[in-house]
């Protein structure tokens, strides 16, 4: 797909939820990180209490299994040890739902209880805007060694209606321990200009792209609101026209 195209369809989405967690790697030190939540007690005792209805459920499921089964052999299978067989069965199959159930109530608790800071990591996400950019970093090696990396982000649609980011090393320099630091330091500051420009770059070309969708979408919206009163002002005339008809025509 051609570079116009991808943006074209970036600007309808939206950021994807993953970049407030397993995604969060993928995004440039610039744009910061969204606001920790702290840990919510109310949420650890309902997940310790799933953990612990999911032990005993297993360990209840796992004995009915046995005492069906002997039962059965003992018995020929009469009706209480296969109705203990049955639930055992399904007591042991079914033993992880208390982990989810435990993990949905928390989260609801959680969310409850530190609303605003959740409204405030909505927020954060809802401020990043898909188009690439481009980082330099300087790390040093073990030998002394100096590594310039250039790294770029480039968004990229995932799920329906989202997008992410695609974390990518473009560029690596190694610069031995026994270069002036005065070059090697000029070297990454050039790097880095570079990265600026070519991140400045992709943003106005974004800004330009979205601009004009904007622009697009609100002048559909205004003439769609114009046929929309056009249709009511004509809906208007011609029941007026209707009433008129209806009426007895005027006798001199």
């Amino acid at each position: 797909m051609a570079p116009e195209m991808d943006l074209a369809d970036l600007i309808v989405r939206r950021p994807d939820e993953r970049l407030l967690g397993e995604d969060l790697g993928k995004l440039p030190a610039v744009l910061g990180r969204p606001e920790e939540i702290p840990p919510s007690p109310a949420r650890k005792r309902v997940v310790a209490v799933g953990a612990t209805l999911t032990g005993v459920t297993l360990v209840i499921g796992t004995l009915l299994v046995a005492v069906g089964a002997v039962g059965g052999v003992v018995n020929g299978f009469d009706t209480w040890s296969v109705l203990a067989l049955v639930i055992g069965i399904l007591l042991v199959a079914t033993h992880w739902g208390w982990v989810h159930v435990a993990e949905i109530t928390g989260q609801s608790l959680e969310r409850r209880d530190h609303r605003d800071a959740f409204d405030r990591r909505r927020w954060w996400l809802e401020q990043i805007e898909p188009y690439q950019r481009w980082e330099v970093g300087a790390s040093t090696g073990e030998d002394g060694s100096i590594a310039i990396t250039t790294v770029t982000y480039r968004p990229t649609a995932c799920r329906e209606g989202t997008f992410t980011f695609v974390r990518e090393e473009v560029g690596r320099e190694i610069h031995s321990g026994d270069e002036p630091a005065a070059e090697v330091a000029e070297r990454a500051e050039l790097l880095r200009r570079q990265a600026a420009l070519d991140t400045t770059r992709e943003h106005e070309l974004y800004q330009a792209a979205h601009d004009a969708y904007e622009h697009a979408r609100l002048a559909n919206a205004d003439e769609q609101e114009r046929v929309a009163a056009v249709r009511a002002a004509s809906e208007a005339l011609s029941e007026r026209i209707n009433s008129n008809l209806r009426e007895p025509p005027l006798v001199e």
